[in-house]
C-alpha cells in the first residue's frame, strides 16, 4: 500500500489532497516527504564507527622530599617511570679526531682561539705580559744608583719572545730590596728615593751645607720635598752656592732680579738674605753656624726608636727651642715644625724607622753612645 502511493505520487503529483483553512488552499511541498525519507535512509546507511575503548591516563607521581619519608615511596618503587632524554645537538671541535667537514654546526673553544698563533688575540696576550713586566720592573727599581743586569736588559722590550731571551742571557743573581721607611713607596720619585738613601738623616757639619738645607726646609713648606729638590740646582744658581758673604750683599734689584729670572717669590729671597745675615753674626759669636746648631742637642745626634711613621711628631722641645732662639736673634720663616724637619734633614735626630735600612747606618757614624734623651715608641 505505501509503496503504490509512492508510486502514484511520483507519477501524479497534482492529484495529492491539498487542505484548505476557512475555504482557502493551503500549498505544501509535494516533495517533503521524500526528503525526510532520503535523508532518514542516509542516516541509517552510513557504518557506525567501532566501539573504542578509552584508557585512563594515570596521574603524574608526587614529588619526592628530600631528606623525608614519604609514603608513595613504595608506591613508586614498583612502577619505574620512564622520562625521554633530550639527544644533544650534533656539534663538533676542530681538536677532535671525529671531526665531519660536512657539518653545519662548529664549536670553537676560547683556548684555541686566544691559543692559535698569528690571532689578533693571541698577540694581544702577548702584549699584555710585556707591558706588565715592564710595570714591574720600573716600580721595583725606583731610586736604586745600582740596578742589576737582568733588569737594564729588559728597558727595550718589544715582544715576549724578546723577554724571555733576555732573561735567560742575563745572569741569575739574588736581588734582595732593601727595607725602606713607609713614607718610601713604589710610586715615589726618583730623586726623592734617593734623597731618603743617601742624605736624610747623615750628620751634617759643613756650613754651607747646612745653609742650602735650611733654604730648601723653607721653601718646602706647602709643597713636598720632591717638588723641592727637583729645582735644587735652580736654588743653589739663584743663591750663588749658598756662600752666606754673598747672599748677604743682594741689594734690592739684585732680589728682584733673581725672583723674576728664577721663579722664585720676591718675600722668600728677602727672607734668605736676612737669615744670611744673621748667619754671619753667629759665625762671629760660635765661630761657625755648625756649632751653633749641634750645641741644641749637645753635639750628639738624637736617636729615635720609631716603628711606625705616623706615630713620629712633627715637633720636639728641642725644634722649639731652636725655633725661639733663632727668631730671637733675627731669623725669618724658622717655626718649630719647620726646625724639626730642618734637624731631620741635617741628621740633629736620626728618624729612620727601625725597620728601615739606613736607620743602623746613621747610626753608626755616631761617633759615642747615643744621649739619654733619645725616645722609643
Amino acid at each position: 500500500m505505501c509503496s503504490s502511493n509512492s508510486k502514484n505520487a511520483k507519477a501524479t503529483p497534482a492529484a495529492t489532497t491539498v487542505p484548505d483553512i476557512n475555504g482557502r488552499p493551503v500549498l505544501q511541498p509535494a516533495t517533503s516527504n521524500q526528503r525526510f525519507t532520503r535523508s532518514s535512509s542516509l542516516k541509517k546507511s552510513l557504518p557506525l564507527p567501532k566501539s573504542t575503548t578509552i584508557v585512563p591516563v594515570p596521574p603524574p607521581p608526587p614529588k619526592q622530599k628530600q631528606g623525608g619519608n614519604n609514603k608513595a615511596d613504595s608506591m613508586n618503587s614498583t612502577t619505574k617511570t620512564v622520562i625521554p632524554e633530550k639527544k644533544p645537538k650534533k656539534s663538533i671541535c676542530i681538536n677532535s679526531s671525529n671531526a665531519n667537514p660536512n657539518s653545519l654546526v662548529v664549536k670553537y673553544l676560547p683556548e684555541m682561539i686566544v691559543n692559535v698563533p698569528g690571532s689578533i688575540a693571541a698577540a694581544w696576550k702577548e702584549q699584555v705580559e710585556v707591558m706588565q713586566v715592564q710595570r714591574k720592573v720600573k716600580i721595583a727599581h725606583y731610586g736604586r744608583s745600582i740596578k742589576s743586569a737582568k733588569y737594564d736588559s729588559c728597558k727595550k722590550i718589544t715582544s715576549l719572545y724578546d723577554l724571555k731571551s733576555a732573561i735567560d742571557r742575563s745572569p741569575v743573581t739574588n736581588v734582595t730590596e732593601e727595607k725602606r721607611c713607609s713614607f718610601i713607596t713604589p710610586y715615589s720619585d726618583p730623586i726623592f728615593v734617593a734623597y731618603h738613601d743617601e742624605e736624610w738623616g747623615i750628620p751634617v757639619h759643613d756650613d754651607k751645607l747646612l745653609f742650602e738645607l735650611l733654604v730648601l726646609t723653607g721653601a718646602q713648606v706647602g709643597t713636598d720635598w720632591t717638588s723641592v729638590l727637583k729645582k735644587r740646582q735652580l736654588f743653589r744658581e739663584a743663591f750663588s752656592e749658598f756662600e752666606a758673604e754673598t747672599v748677604s750683599g743682594f741689594t734690592d734689584l739684585k732680589i728682584t732680579t733673581t725672583g723674576s729670572s728664577y721663579g722664585i717669590d720676591v718675600g722668600f729671597i728677602r727672607g734668605v738674605v736676612d737669615n744670611s745675615m744673621c748667619i754671619l753674626k753667629i759665625k762671629k759669636e760660635f765661630g761657625s753656624f755648625d756649632k751653633y746648631i749641634w750645641e741644641f742637642v749637645n753635639h750628639k745626634p738624637i736617636m729615635t726608636k720609631y716603628k711606625v711613621h705616623h706615630k713620629m711628631p712633627v715637633k720636639t722641645s728641642k725644634s722649639e727651642a731652636m725655633s725661639k732662639d733663632m727668631l730671637r736673634r733675627g731669623f725669618r720663616q724658622v717655626g718649630s715644625t719647620m726646625i724639626h724637619s730642618f734637624m731631620q734633614a741635617a741628621g740633629l735626630t736620626n728618624d729612620h724607622l727601625t725597620t728601615c735600612s739606613r736607620h743602623n747606618v746613621c747610626a753608626a757614624l755616631v761617633p759615642c753612645a747615643p744621649s739619654p734623651s733619645s725616645t722609643s715608641i
